[in-house]
């Protein structure tokens, strides 16, 4: 057994020795993306207010119009790890492979993974690419998500394949034969309308694509 793990050992620091030198081992390479102090590695899209306290990032809606919180670089394959609560009764997401038409808030491509408390409006599961839903959880995990406490998301995008878990139970796992683009910002969204009111914390990204 001692010899069996010796062996072990050996071949994991034989496979870390030959990565490229800057390149963090598997599970070591996730970075964060709100610092949990201010926005300032984001960009805002849209006019509504986006506010950091006590490590807490909130979204308010102050007009009717869509507002996003968006990452200043593009990702392709990647792994996003969140937790949300719903504050208010609007409706959120976690867009991804997203561009906005200049200048303003229209979303000229992506596809988001859901948020929204209420039971039964698909938490997790895919809507966009100007197509509606593009898959939902199953009907029995609509109960799973948490109306009044925070939730815990991690979502995979590669390429045109999309999973995600939320609270600890899988949500969807769904390769998309349409899917038109594979790579664009990730952006957190607040639906217009006027009562959307977000937050989030512990925002994490692991970028899976191949170099």
């Amino acid at each position: 057994m001692k010899s069996a793990l010796l062996l072990l050992a050996f071949s994991a620091t034989t496979v870390f020795a030959q990565l490229p030198a800057g390149t963090k081992p598997p599970g070591e390479d996730w970075i964060q993306l709100y610092n949990g102090k201010d926005i300032s590695n984001w960009n805002s899209v849209g006019g509504q207010q986006w506010t950091s306290e006590d490590g807490i990032l909130t979204g308010k809606a102050v007009n009717k119009s869509y507002g996003y919180l968006e990452t200043p670089r593009d990702y392709k394959d990647f792994q996003l790890s969140l937790r949300f609560k719903c504050v208010g009764s609007g409706n959120s997401g976690v867009y991804f492979h997203t561009k906005f038409k200049p200048g303003t808030a229209d979303v000229s491509q992506g596809a988001q993974f859901e948020i929204d408390c209420r039971i039964g409006q698909h938490t997790a599961g895919v809507y966009g690419f100007g197509r509606a839903w593009i898959v939902w959880p199953s009907p029995q995990n609509e109960t799973v998500v948490r109306q009044t406490d925070w939730n815990e998301m991690l979502v995979t995008v590669e390429g045109n394949h999309y999973t995600s878990r939320l609270n600890g139970v899988p949500m969807v796992d769904f390769t998309d034969p349409r899917a038109p683009f594979i790579q664009g910002t990730i952006a957190l969204q607040l639906h217009s309308g006027g009562d959307g009111h977000m937050q989030f914390k512990d925002i994490w990204v692991r970028d899976l694509t191949k170099k």
